[in-house]
């Protein structure tokens, strides 16, 4: 009976790792990775959750190793030994690759130019292998398992590193993430929204109807809730948004929440131009913020009274972000500065 149940975790516990495997297509690393270039020249980019040897930021960045000005390249990524129903990686050894640039002025990646070394261990981003890598490392770009985000970030902020990844909108809203986001520790990027995403023919056999297209031998899934996750500044992120706004406050279209002090904006092109105390808005708005003209208020201080229970990620949402007794959607509450 244990044996069964064993095996059931595995299985259950792999089947979760598969649901993680959603490999992120070349044209949407290029289209937002041409925001950056200044932030690469003379640095060693580490791919720690990527195959280097099919992973697309690997080949992004070793095209572009000369045009970005790198000094090393380097991936690297988890290799499961156990041999069940959902594991691609059978007992194939954990692998890191190295490439340091075009050698011999060919203007190509050729193979004998990246080395391929071996590692002790799975290749865990977690392992000791990983961190002493991440520790030579001066960015980290991947995409790393959506199962494991906030692990991952904490991970990076304990190595204080500069990083660019993807994960699922919904991080925003983590108690482990959106204090990073109040405090400018962490923004999003650029291009967020819907992508698609390469899957496994296993994940695709399972989930037919997750198959977004097949093209090329290779089946597409479309995700329309990811972001670009960064602590790399860029220009983006100081647009202003003053500019585009055009609504004025009025007590009809922005009511007060029953248990915080904020008014409700249900767009952010609705933030009203006039009105200079606490707003509730959607996640959405991180897309557009830009702290020179906003600053993130903490919703436990906005509290009208002592009853309403703190929150420990400081957003409105659940049962308390309630209008006249009706929930609303999650909210981030923003000022002007």
């Amino acid at each position: 009976m244990n044996s069964d149940r064993n095996k059931n975790r595995t299985l259950t516990s792999a089947r979760k790792n598969k649901n993680d495997e959603f490999y992120t297509c070349l044209r949407d690393i290029e289209n937002e990775l041409k925001h950056y270039k200044p932030h690469f020249k003379g640095k060693v980019v580490y791919c720690n959750c990527d195959d280097p040897r099919v992973s697309n930021f690997f080949e992004y960045f070793a095209e572009n190793f000369e045009v970005l000005g790198l000094k090393k390249l380097i991936a690297s990524c988890y290799k499961n030994d156990d041999i069940d129903l959902f594991s691609n990686h059978d007992k194939e050894k954990a692998v890191y690759l190295v490439y340091e640039g075009d050698k011999n002025k060919n203007k190509i990646v050729d193979d004998e130019e990246i080395e391929v070394l071996p590692m002790k261990g799975d290749g865990d981003f977690r392992s000791d292998e990983c961190i002493a890598i991440l520790k030579e490392a001066d960015i980290i770009c991947t995409n790393p398992p959506f199962s494991l985000f906030r692990e991952y970030v904490t991970h990076l902020m304990k190595y204080k590193k500069d990083f660019l990844i993807i994960g699922n909108q919904n991080a925003i809203t983590y108690k482990d993430i959106f204090p990073l986001i109040q405090g400018n520790k962490l923004w999003l990027g650029v291009n967020n929204g819907a992508k698609e995403y390469v899957i496994s023919e296993e994940f695709a056999k399972e989930f037919p109807n997750k198959v977004h297209r097949t093209d090329d031998g290779k089946s597409y899934t479309k995700m329309g809730n990811t972001c670009w996750f960064t602590n790399l500044d860029i220009k983006k992120r100081h647009e202003k948004l003053e500019s585009y706004l055009y609504k004025e406050y009025n007590d009809a279209d922005y009511p007060k929440y029953d248990n915080y002090d904020a008014i409700n904006v249900n767009k952010t092109k609705e933030i009203p131009v006039n009105y200079g105390g606490a707003m509730g808005v959607p996640i959405s708005f991180l897309d557009k913020y830009n702290p020179d003209e906003f600053e993130i208020v903490n919703a436990n201080d906005i509290r009208v009274n002592d009853r309403v229970p703190q929150k420990p990620h400081g957003l409105i949402k659940d049962t308390d972000g309630t209008i006249n007794g009706k929930p609303t959607y999650v909210r981030i509450v923003i000022k002007r500065r």
